[in-house]
């Protein structure tokens, strides 16, 4: 288990990396790599892993989709941590993003985490029609028929 949370740590480290060329430095990339890379037991990705490797998808194949649904765990809490939401002050004994970098900056980050997970399933070694399924699934499950609902 904690070679497959260390294994989405680092995916997760690489796609929100300052020298990406998809991210600029910015306050905006700071807050973002502040708020997916502050901990967690990564259960998500875990699952991601599991199920992958029960139906016999390479290990390296599941780094993107496990990174895209760490990236929508981590946007939710943000927007759930705002004054609008349950306005609360820490996350994981930190200050929670909006505490930490102010609440635009905190609404900004969830918004490009969400986009930047559909933009990970869609950079992937898997085939058009499986990409479009990921992004159906991930958007029908974090969108008014899942959790903002």
């Amino acid at each position: 288990m904690q070679s497959r949370q260390q294994r989405v740590e680092l995916a997760l480290d690489k796609q929100l990396a300052p020298t990406s060329s998809a991210i600029p430095t910015s306050q905006l990339l700071d807050a973002m790599r502040y708020s997916t890379l502050n901990g967690g037991k990564r259960l998500r990705a875990l699952l991601v892993y599991a199920a992958g490797e029960a139906l016999g998808v390479a290990l390296e194949l599941l780094d993107s989709p496990a990174c895209a649904v760490e990236m929508i765990h981590a946007y939710s809490l943000v927007h759930d941590d705002m004054p609008a939401m349950d306005n609360d002050d820490l996350r994981r004994g930190k200050p929670t993003c909006h505490k930490a970098y102010g609440e635009a900056i905190a609404l900004l980050t969830g918004d490009a985490l969400q986009s930047l997970a559909f933009e990970t399933l869609c950079d992937t070694r898997f085939t058009a029609q499986q990409q479009i399924d990921m992004v159906k699934v991930v958007a029908q499950h974090s969108g008014v028929l899942g959790m903002a609902g």
